[in-house]
């Protein structure tokens, strides 16, 4: 009796793993949803949709966009954290997911607890930019006018401890101008303002900002780049006007929460390595001015942890407040 019950315990356990292999291989099942934390319209938005339709086809699944934005990056952020480990819904995000813990007294979340990485997207590069109505034609113009103006002209972000909030933060500094911060939930959200000459001007990703450029809804004055982009020539430096110690890139990729299992993370990698090294976005990336990041999960979950321990000090250094 006892070694008939041994040996249905025994075909009981080796169907289980056997089943769970199943499971394993047959990762994704069903739709996988990514959540972006920014409104529509933003190089986040815009980028994440651009991978996921490829990630689709080597998953051989539906990816859903699912935009939650507010709270300054956090709604999404915080909505993330407390799904399920399962590999289906996913977070992508810009450096805002390790500048929040260094300027918010209680983000929500603890990044290196809460998340593991799937992997980056892209780097880009950012233009200072300004509504076709504002009188400046040069970046000394703007610098002029707001040092005669300290604390009246005002620059948007998208939301305190936002990447486009430190960058323009850390150019203020270096070039010792004060300038009202008016921040948004999301870059695409205060756009409208800028290009209506409500806010003096913003610092918006070359990839979603240079198509507004060419299309003379806004002027650029300025790359943060170390060098001119071929998109746009004629558009010189920060470094060339005045501010020579700036760059200044921001980074864009997707995370999931920890516990995800390791071979639903490594389907997902395969498939972001997939669209990130198709011809097609490799091609618009370069003429956006950004360039893809390649990293395995176990990389990008050092490289998050570096990030956040950088953004800590930086934020210190500009002398920024938790709230």
């Amino acid at each position: 009796m006892q070694s008939r019950i041994i040996l249905a315990l025994l075909a009981l356990s080796t169907a289980f793993a056997a089943s769970c292999a199943v499971a394993a291989d047959d990762f994704p099942s069903r739709p996988i949803r990514i959540v972006v934390n920014t409104a529509p319209g933003g190089l986040v938005d815009v980028t994440t949709r651009l991978v996921a339709q490829k990630m689709a086809e080597k998953l051989g699944q539906s990816v859903i966009i699912d935009n939650k934005a507010g709270a300054d990056g956090l709604l999404g952020i915080r909505y993330v954290k407390t799904q399920p480990a399962d590999g289906y819904t996913l977070l992508a995000t810009a450096g805002t997911l390790a500048i929040q813990p260094a300027v918010k007294l209680d983000p929500g979340y603890d990044l290196l607890k809460d998340f593991t990485g799937v992997g980056p997207m892209v780097r880009s590069p950012v233009l200072l930019v300004e509504g076709m109505g504002q009188p400046d034609k040069t970046l000394a113009d703007f610098m002029v006018r707001a040092k005669a103006r300290p604390d009246q002209l005002t620059y948007a972000s998208a939301g305190v401890g936002t990447t486009t909030h430190l960058g323009a933060a850390l150019f203020l500094q270096q070039a010792g101008l004060k300038v009202m911060h008016v921040p948004y939930k999301g870059n695409g959200a205060a756009m409208t303002d800028v290009i209506a000459g409500r806010v003096t001007m913003i610092f918006e990703a070359y990839g979603s900002g240079a198509g507004k450029v060419k299309a003379g809804q806004l002027k650029a004055l300025a790359v943060s780049s170390a060098q001119r982009l071929p998109g746009l020539p004629d558009v010189p430096t920060m470094a060339e006007q005045g501010v020579p110690e700036f760059s200044y890139s921001l980074w864009l990729g997707m995370v999931a929460p920890a516990g995800t299992p390791k071979d639903a993370l490594t389907r997902l990698s395969e498939a972001l390595h997939f669209a990130l090294n198709s011809k097609e976005l490799r091609d618009r990336m370069r003429d956006e001015g950004s360039e893809p990041m390649i990293m395995s999960p176990a990389e990008y979950t050092e490289f998050l942890g570096r990030d956040l321990a950088q953004m800590q000090k930086l934020v210190e250094g500009l002398g920024i407040r938790k709230q």
